[in-house]
């Protein structure tokens, strides 16, 4: 795939207009995702698992990678020392190239911003990158997050700068106000693909939850 049809793709899933139009554009870049992403330098699973790090204590489980496309995050996992994670991700295309990396212990398909397909407080700890975005997840997402982490567990999310600003963030200010949940860390506005043109900024946040 050549950058032209690189940069087409990153177009094609910002402007999706529904679930299942994300899902097959996914399916269609599964075999090329992990490529594509590294021509544009892409930080949000460095960074997010940075904040994980920073707050999630080694050996917490389960974790769930929300949102894990072919597994950038969960191939570091492991090595950072949470050995116990499971997949969710909207397309299938995308979680069968993850399930050949073997990394998760279980996978699961399904979309975030309604009901998942979990107990409560089933998680140790979230982490979610690149979907809090144009054309994926609103602000609605977290609330089921919240809902299948465990008191005392950590939620890390990257977050288009854009959407923080005009309602993430009065969301998660709603959620502290009913003692459901704290934000302990955040990182601030950087680029998440320094390497593609008009890239917007992003932040990436951990929350406690109570």
């Amino acid at each position: 795939m050549n950058d032209q049809d690189k940069t087409a793709r990153l177009s094609g899933v910002y402007s999706a207009q529904k679930p299942e139009e994300l899902a097959s554009l996914y399916n269609d870049w599964a075999e090329n995702y992990d490529a594509d992403m590294s021509k544009v330098g892409y930080r949000h699973p460095a960074i997010a698992l940075a904040m994980l790090a920073r707050h999630v204590e080694k050996g917490a489980a389960p974790l769930l990678d929300a949102g894990a496309g072919t597994g950038l995050i969960g191939e570091w996992l492991a090595i950072l020392g949470y050995p116990e994670a499971e997949a969710l991700d909207i397309s299938e295309g995308m979680l069968k190239v993850a399930e050949r990396k073997r990394i998760y212990t279980a996978l699961h398909r399904a979309p975030l911003g309604g009901e998942l397909p979990f107990p409560s407080d089933r998680f140790a700890a979230i982490i979610s990158t690149g979907v809090f975005t144009a054309g994926h997840v609103g602000s609605e997402g977290l609330d089921d997050l919240v809902r299948i982490c465990r008191p005392g567990g950590v939620i890390v999310l990257t977050i288009k700068d854009l959407m923080w600003a005009s309602s993430f963030g009065a969301h998660v200010a709603s959620f502290e106000e009913k003692g459901m949940l704290k934000l302990i860390d955040d990182t601030g506005p950087y680029i998440s693909m320094p390497g593609e043109a008009g890239t917007e900024p992003s932040r990436c946040v951990a929350m406690k939850v109570r």
